[in-house]
C-alpha cells in the first residue's frame, strides 16, 4: 500500500560562510518509497535528476548522459552541495523500518502542542544515526524539529520546520532548515512554494529509464 501521492516546487538555499546559492527543482513522490527531484535552476544544473526507489540512489548528469548509482560509501556525502545528505532522500522509510520510536513526553514547541519522540536504531539496522528526537505537533503532525546524534551522543546537526501554510488541504510548514553544528556559519533552507496532494503518478513514473525524460 502507498502512501500521499505529490508535486512539490521547492526552492532550496544554500548558505556557506564564503558563498551562497539558490538551487530551484520539481519534486514527484509517493511515500515513502519514490521520489524524483528535477532541477530547474541555476542554468548551469538544469536538467540533472535524482532518483530514489526505497534506500536506493540515482543521479542523472545531463552534461555528461550518464546515470551514477549512489554506492553506500557516498550516502553522507553532500547532496547538490547542501547540508542534506544522500542519506536524507531514504531516511523516511528508513524512519519508519530501522529505528524503535519512544514517546519522551510532550512540549510547546513553535507555539504548538507537541509529542517528543526518541528514535534509536534497531540491533540489525544499517544506519547512519546513533539516535533522533523528533518533534510532532498534536495539530495536523507537523514535523518542526529534529536533533540528529552520533553513535557517541553528539549532537551533529538540526532540522527546523516553520512557516505553517495550508498545501492542498493539509497544514505544513513551508520552510525546513537544516543546520550542521560542526560548520559554523553553514544552513541550508527548502522552501516549499507549491504543494500538490493525490497526482497522477504510478511506481513506475520512478524508473531509470525516465530520469532523462522528465521535465
Amino acid at each position: 500500500m502507498y502512501g500521499k501521492k505529490t508535486y512539490s516546487f521547492i526552492t532550496m538555499m544554500i548558505t556557506k560562510p564564503a558563498w551562497s546559492r539558490t538551487v530551484s527543482m520539481k519534486v514527484w513522490s509517493i511515500e515513502p518509497e519514490f521520489s524524483m527531484v528535477y532541477i530547474t535552476e541555476p542554468a548551469r544544473d538544469k536538467g540533472s535528476v535524482t532518483l530514489k526507489r526505497k534506500n536506493e540512489v540515482w543521479n542523472w548528469l545531463p552534461t555528461v548522459q550518464k546515470t551514477i548509482k549512489i554506492p553506500p560509501s557516498m550516502m553522507l556525502a553532500s547532496w547538490m552541495g547542501s547540508d542534506f545528505t544522500n542519506d536524507d532522500l531514504v531516511r523516511q522509510s528508513s524512519i519508519v523500518e530501522d529505528y524503535s520510536h519512544t514517546l519522551l513526553g510532550e512540549e510547546l514547541y513553535g507555539g504548538y502542542e507537541c509529542y517528543k519522540i526518541e528514535l534509536v536504531p534497531k540491533p540489525e539496522a544499517g544506519v547512519v544515526w546513533g539516535m533522533i528526537i523528533t518533534w510532532i505537533s498534536k495539530k495536523g503532525y507537523m514535523q518542526l524539529k529534529e536533533e540528529f546524534y552520533d553513535e557517541e551522543g553528539v549532537l551533529v546537526r538540526t532540522m527546523l520546520g516553520s512557516k505553517p501554510k495550508n498545501f492542498d488541504g493539509h497544514l505544513l510548514p513551508s520552510y525546513s532548515e537544516m543546520i550542521p553544528h560542526n560548520k559554523p556559519g553553514n544552513r541550508t533552507t527548502f522552501e516549499t512554494k507549491e504543494l500538490d496532494f493525490d497526482v497522477n503518478i504510478s511506481p513506475e513514473f520512478f524508473s531509470i529509464q525516465n530520469m532523462s525524460r522528465v521535465k
